[in-house]
């Protein structure tokens, strides 16, 4: 199992966004977690990242525990978080962005990251000296994904890829993490298009005010009654 999140807990001051959560993820399986506004989805992400530091529980990557590890020394390990709202540099150029995500690379390794980024997102070759700021919401996603994937990780964290962009434009950037995820990455996703996550997941966790409210393989919880009413507007 490539991450094992036991009982954690974590939020902001006194508040807990999270509560006694438990779930794993398998090595090359994408895995959506839903759930309504506060629900403690990005919470969670950020917990795995580093982004906030957990009250109590555990979180193991690959046998490891890094609960208490930097977001830093996570990234060493393999882990790379795409945040929600992109957070691009707009005064910067889509190459400079990329090349900021790999910051703890050498020259070479740097030449070499960005070339296999591209080779995902060949739509960004065009755009290397564009600033981020002048790029369509479709392509600013794409470059923040492909920040998050210049250090090759091997879990990525995705917080609402599909948010904001046009039905056909979420499409697009689906059909990338499908090739992501073949490639041999794997992904941890909140996602408020509850239906399109479910549809390229293996597994899915719905949460309900911190906790795990129901969770299942992810072609089941499409056809459930209950998450169908409850989160796909059924």
């Amino acid at each position: 199992m490539l991450l094992r999140v036991s009982d954690l807990v974590c939020g902001y001051g006194a508040v807990h966004a999270v509560r006694d959560l438990s779930f794993e993820v398998e090595e090359g399986s994408v895995v959506c977690v839903l759930g309504a506004n506060g629900a403690g989805k990005s919470t969670t992400l950020k917990a795995i990242s580093g982004l906030v530091r957990p009250v109590g529980g555990r979180i193991v990557f690959d046998g490891r525990d890094v609960t208490h590890l930097s977001a830093a020394r996570r990234v060493g390990l393999g882990i790379s978080h795409c945040p929600e709202g992109r957070r691009i540099f707009a005064n910067l150029t889509v190459l400079e962005n990329l090349r900021l995500g790999g910051y703890r690379l050498s020259r070479a390794q740097l030449g070499a990251a960005v070339e296999r980024a591209l080779s995902v997102f060949p739509a960004l070759e065009r755009l290397l000296d564009r600033r981020g700021g002048l790029l369509s919401g479709g392509e600013q996603q794409m470059l923040a994904i492909a920040r998050a994937m210049i250090t090759s990780p091997r879990l990525l964290l995705l917080d609402e890829p599909s948010l904001g962009l046009a039905p056909m434009t979420a499409e697009q950037v689906f059909e990338t993490l499908i090739d992501i995820n073949r490639r041999g990455t794997t992904v941890l996703l909140v996602e408020q298009n509850a239906t399109m996550a479910l549809r390229l997941a293996r597994w899915g966790i719905v949460l309900a005010n911190g906790r795990i409210d129901v969770q299942g393989p992810a072609r089941e919880l499409l056809v459930s009654d209950r998450v169908r009413q409850a989160y796909l507007g059924a």
